[in-house]
């Protein structure tokens, strides 16, 4: 990131810019609700009004979670199941999922289960997102016809060189895109910010998690991710 950081001043562009796409209907943040009690979920998720939400699952009372919550917002749902599900349970807790308008489920099984994730595949009404089964460049083609997106993490594959080639990797396979965070601070959340015109979805709420960043150079706008537009990843260190 540092690397790029430097680069991008040396040509006086923000990244982004410097890998010739354009700020335009860039994609909305999702708002991450960790798994808790419903009534401690519900309070952050009012405490917290946003478009999207990632939910965290993984438990006996998964639908019940998401139903209750569905009472509370009309905003989009995905629900991240932490590779905590077994075929069978993923394949009824998707048939309930699918009448609680989920937008997406991220690595329903667990990570090296390929033979049950193409079950999934081939049955699934709600596309599948590989987390922890892609984690590096070589994962990316495992993922076909067995996932409908990757979820590519920055601290996880090495950076920003190996990301931008899985994205295109992905996209060449007809993958949806998503970056996701490990919740980083400004700056390498400005790092998955210069990728999001190049993104289906984006998980980029670790600034709003932490209790102290590091950095500026990012706003949060209900969803909308703002840049400084300054060169390379635009930020300021405090």
């Amino acid at each position: 990131m540092a690397c790029w950081d430097l680069f991008g001043k040396m040509k006086n562009l923000p990244l982004y810019k410097l890998w010739g796409t354009e700020w335009n209907n860039a994609t909305l943040t999702d708002y991450t609700v960790g798994l808790d009690s419903v009534e401690t979920m519900v309070a952050k998720m009012k405490a917290k009004p946003w478009p999207i939400y990632k939910i965290k699952l993984g438990t006996d009372e998964d639908i019940q979670i998401i139903a209750e919550l569905r009472k509370h917002t009309d905003a989009v749902i995905r629900v991240d199941a932490n590779a905590g599900w077994t075929v069978d349970e993923a394949l009824a807790k998707i048939d309930a999922l699918q009448y609680l308008n989920i937008e997406l489920i991220e690595q329903p099984l667990a990570k090296n289960d390929w033979a049950g994730m193409k079950v999934l595949f081939e049955k699934s009404p709600i596309p599948l997102i590989a987390d922890e089964s892609c984690v590096f460049e070589h994962d990316v083609e495992k993922c076909l016809n067995h996932f409908h997106g990757i979820n590519i993490k920055l601290t996880k594959c090495s950076g920003l060189t190996p990301a931008l080639r899985m994205i295109k990797k992905a996209k060449s396979l007809g993958l949806k895109v998503m970056i996701g965070c490990m919740n980083e601070s400004t700056v390498g959340s400005a790092a998955i910010a210069h990728c999001l015109p190049q993104l289906d979805y984006v998980d980029m709420d670790g600034p709003l998690l932490l209790k102290e960043d590091i950095a500026s150079g990012i706003e949060y706008d209900y969803g909308k991710v703002t840049l400084t537009n300054k060169p390379g990843l635009g930020i300021t260190l405090y």
